[in-house]
């Protein structure tokens, strides 16, 4: 952990308004950016893309969105360096940071929205919390979405979605999260307990990561599913490995750096310490010693704590908003936001459902995975990313290019702004390409969206 003033906000600013093709910018394809009704949504999610027929009723000329810029906090691990501050304060930290960078104005804002996953305890609608901290006015609408890991990338999708309905021209996007604040819940207390021992429950365990079906941690599916997909220990620890080595290097290069917003922390004693790196990142670490971890869920199992995503306290936040309300206050953008996939079931298994949600997007954008120049995928454990790339074809050295969640934490509600922030800012130093940003999530769902630059 460095300790640099809080003034470190060091930003990639893009070239003034570029001009590469717009993703899902024609009616086709805004068709199948998820804005649907009736048996139309039904038919769209069977068989993609959708072209549209003649008679059938669309929204005309919709509007290109773009990601001005945006923030994070660095990622501390459960109990560890960012244990003192609430997901409110980071989802906060990351909203003004965003702000900032964009050169928006807080009461430009037209909506914020913001994942979290954990909510007991935290007080109404922290989204709202957040966003106030943040400066934004009580009159600015806000809410807090949760779809399980998803929730920080479905608040990007669903801000690109309100602007192209014309519904907002500047949305905050992003997740938050403290998984160090979340409280052991005592159910049944209200009604009184006649008899016996009152068991606690872990609510990062239970909100978090069980599934609400099954009851099964998604550690144990996921072994599950490793044993029937053939995926073994060694090529988990390697994903693992390679995800450390290529965090240790993006922070050695200050690429990490510039999607951080220091952020200060305050000590039991003495004066708060500026955290400026994330926790998590061991770039030493090798398929050997990953190798002598002991299996997490299953005796003789493959996940082990080094190939998982640890627990995780962070926030990032984003700043969307109209390609001609950005042209129009002759401010910069990082990148074009275009189509987006979705994807459940059939089961509560995780692997695939981040090949399917980007295949979903692909199809309705009419690319392919060959077009994609890098692909982030969240670790939430290397098989996942693993399997994703099998299925779609895509090189491992295409995947997490800069680490992932396995090195850099995976706080749930935060982990998909967090990955769209790494792919933007990816974009705007390249100048030029295409990439796609996509989750599994608890209950087996999946979340993709591509941006372009």
């Amino acid at each position: 952990m460095r300790v640099l003033s809080s003034s470190g906000l060091g930003a990639v600013r893009a070239p003034h308004r570029p001009s590469v093709p717009t993703v899902g910018c024609d009616a086709e394809q805004f068709q199948g950016s998820g804005v649907r009704t009736g048996s139309a949504a039904h038919a769209a999610r069977a068989t993609a893309p959708q072209h549209r027929d003649e008679g059938v009723p669309t929204v005309s000329a919709p509007t290109d969105v773009v990601i001005l810029h945006g923030a994070r906090t660095p990622q501390g691990r459960i109990m560890g360096q960012l244990a003192p501050l609430s997901a409110v304060r980071l989802g906060a930290h990351a909203i003004r940071a965003a702000l900032e960078r964009a050169e928006v104005d807080p009461a430009q804002v037209d909506q914020v929205l913001m994942g979290q996953v954990i909510q007991a305890g935290v007080g109404q609608n922290p989204a709202k919390q957040a966003a106030m901290a943040a400066g934004i006015s009580r009159s600015v609408p806000a809410m807090t979405l949760n779809k399980v890991c998803l929730s920080g990338l479905v608040a990007v999708v669903d801000a690109a979605r309100l602007i192209r309905l014309g519904e907002a021209d500047v949305v905050v996007a992003g997740g938050q999260e403290s998984m160090t604040g979340a409280p052991h819940l005592a159910a049944g207390v209200r009604a009184g307990k006649t008899y016996g021992d009152l068991r606690l429950q872990d609510a990062v365990a239970r909100d978090g990561l069980t599934d609400a079906e099954d009851g099964r941690p998604m550690g144990e599916s996921t072994e599950e599913g490793n044993a029937q997909r053939g995926i073994g220990r060694e090529e988990q620890d390697a994903v693992a490995a390679a995800s450390h080595q290529r965090a240790g290097r993006a922070q050695a290069d200050g690429i990490l750096g510039q999607e951080i917003a220091p952020i200060p922390v305050p000590q039991r004693r003495g004066e708060p310490v500026t955290v400026t790196e994330d926790e998590g990142i061991r770039p030493d670490s090798t398929p050997q010693t990953l190798g002598r971890l002991r299996p997490a869920f299953a005796e003789g199992g493959t996940i082990t704590a080094g190939n998982a995503s640890p627990l995780s306290d962070g926030a990032a936040a984003l700043v969307l908003a109209s390609r001609a309300w950005a042209e129009e206050h002759g401010l910069d953008w990082l990148c074009t936001v275009g189509a987006a996939g979705q994807t459940a079931g059939p089961d509560a298994m995780l692997h695939s459902q981040p090949s399917q949600a980007t295949a979903a997007a692909l199809a309705r954008a009419g690319w392919d995975a060959a077009d994609l120049d890098f692909w982030e995928v969240n670790e939430a454990f290397a098989s996942v990313a693993l399997q994703s790339a099998r299925d779609l074809g895509v090189e491992l050295e295409r995947v997490n290019i800069h680490g992932g969640a396995i090195a850099l934490g995976h706080p749930i509600g935060a982990s998909g702004a967090r990955l769209a922030l790494t792919a933007a800012l990816e974009l705007a130093r390249r100048g030029t390409g295409k990439a796609a940003v996509s989750l599994c999530g608890g209950g087996g769902q999946g979340e993709a969206l591509l941006l372009q630059r």
